[in-house]
């Protein structure tokens, strides 16, 4: 059933509204529609008529939104922003469909992207956007096709494919540890220690898998990304818990030093997710069936 006309508004006028949430001042607005102060406090009052509805506090030629309309504004903004992704799909990929992908930064160019030259050339009609994503994406609003995600296979409303285990070392620099010795797991808490953000709980996971027993919180500085703790580590600010994969090279041309004799495996993995409603999209599809082809065999895998 379609909408009752009513209850569609003008773009012009849903424009002016979301920007008026968002900016602040009718000047503003103004500037960025390339409008009048006047022309935008016309949209706004044919926005009101049309709903029935007092939606703009007026104070001389002040405007604000009243509470109901700054949530609508906002629901708005997300309609608009898909009506705006599904134009630029239609512009770039009209036949064989668009794949927005959110992938997690260095996972994505290490292990995805060296991949895709194979998928563009078995599937040229499929243009696959990529996105970096440090946190979880939200499906319902973000505009994502699908998603590399870091974690157990637990999101809602989800389908999702095992790309592969991660296995972790504890490295540093050799200028931080003086002396070719063997170190025991308990001998790293006297050491400064290196946290990736979207790793909170690694180091406590990893000391209790050695046989560990911690008294207290694993503390150290903090890295939103592995590009940018693997040059702390290899500058001897600490020791970094970094999955094996990273820094194979880093270790045989001796910028690192691996404080541990063999690998941990790490609790969660790499998945591609993607939401249900978009489970028979063809792009997803083409791209999910592909990577399965991808995916490193378990016993392949150190464990």
């Amino acid at each position: 059933m379609s909408a009752p006309r009513r209850l569609l508004p003008s773009l012009s006028s849903l424009r002016a509204l979301e920007a008026l949430e968002r900016l602040g001042s009718a000047t503003a607005v103004a500037d960025e529609l390339s409008l009048t102060q006047s022309a935008v406090s016309r949209q706004l009052q044919t926005l009101e008529h049309q709903m029935g509805l007092d939606m703009i506090v007026r104070d001389g030629r002040r405007l604000t939104l009243t509470p109901a309309a700054r949530k609508y504004a906002g629901d708005v903004r997300q309609a608009l922003d898909q009506i705006a992704q599904a134009s630029l799909r239609l512009r770039i990929a009209p036949d064989g469909g668009t794949l927005n992908l959110a992938i997690l930064p260095t996972f994505g160019m290490r292990w995805l992207v060296p991949r895709l030259p194979e998928f563009a050339r078995l599937h040229p009609q499929v243009t696959v956007n990529m996105n970096t994503r440090l946190q979880s994406v939200d499906f319902s609003s973000e505009g994502f096709d699908a998603a590399i995600h870091f974690g157990r296979p637990d999101w809602p409303e989800t389908g999702h494919l095992l790309l592969r285990h991660e296995q972790v070392l504890p490295v540093c620099a050799p200028s931080l540890v003086a002396d070719d010795r063997a170190r025991s797991p308990r001998d790293l808490l006297q050491m400064p220690l290196l946290h990736i953000e979207t790793r909170p709980d690694a180091w406590a996971d990893w000391f209790r898998a050695q046989g560990v027993a911690l008294t207290k919180p694993v503390t150290g500085t903090l890295y939103d990304q592995f590009s940018t703790i693997t040059q702390a580590a290899q500058h001897g600010l600490g020791v970094a818990l970094m999955p094996d994969y990273l820094v194979e090279q880093d270790l045989a041309q001796g910028h690192l030093v691996a404080l541990h004799d063999r690998p941990t495996e790490a609790h969660g993995a790499y998945y591609l997710v993607w939401p249900l409603d978009k489970a028979s999209d063809p792009a997803v599809l083409r791209f999910r069936d592909w990577l399965a082809t991808q995916v490193e065999p378990e016993d392949a895998l150190p464990r």
